[in-house]
């Protein structure tokens, strides 16, 4: 049982899981299972080049950054689980008890993240009840997102990044992220108002 397995292991997904792994020193988290599907191949950024993102280097590569990304999570935080080349199929169940089915297994975790592009092919059985068009893309593109009120879609469910409603840009993307770590780490705090920052003073 995982305390929390984020689906998608593009921007929004990998930033959630980096701000949730950093906080493990904090005693509220210290014993939290945390696991991310690292499913990258739809990725928009398998295609993208920056130039204009903060703190990436110019002409940094899309597919670069996927691949550098989850490598830097396995060195640093090596406690968040990475499960590789699955793709999720179905979720079943309810806050604290979510069923996740792949196509070669299935987990249980207490809470979801959903970090996965804004494409209409989206098909996550026990999750398309949420669908809805994209709020700020263009209609012809027929993008979609998952209703939500502050990336939050139902009690145990998140969603961020493009499919939480926001616009396809990296800083976005990765703040989507974030914004659903820090939230998590409040419930795990007992509701008290906290995040995870590491300083040189420390």
């Amino acid at each position: 049982m995982f305390d929390v397995l984020i689906i998608g292991g593009g921007v929004s997904g990998v930033s959630c899981a980096l701000i949730l792994g950093s906080a493990h020193r904090k005693t509220f988290a210290a014993d939290k299972k945390i696991a991310i599907i690292t499913h990258q191949k739809a990725s928009s950024l398998q295609d993208a080049i920056f130039h204009n993102a903060y703190g990436v280097p110019n002409g940094k590569l899309g597919s670069e950054l996927l691949t550098e990304s989850t490598q830097h999570m396995a060195e640093v935080y090596p406690h968040i689980q990475q499960i590789e080349d699955e793709k999720v199929l179905k979720v079943t169940g309810e806050a604290g008890n979510f069923t996740i089915i792949t196509n070669k297994n299935a987990y249980t975790s207490r809470n979801i993240v959903v970090g996965i592009g804004s494409s209409n092919l989206f098909d996550i059985d026990g999750l398309t009840q949420y669908v809805e068009p994209h709020k700020k893309s263009l209609t012809e593109k027929n993008r979609i997102q998952l209703r939500n009120t502050d990336h939050k879609v139902t009690e145990g469910i998140y969603v961020c990044g493009t499919l939480a409603g926001h616009r396809s840009q990296l800083s976005i993307a990765a703040g989507s992220g974030a914004a659903v770590a820090t939230d998590i780490l409040v419930l795990w705090n007992d509701g008290v108002e906290t995040h995870s920052h590491d300083s040189i003073r420390k």
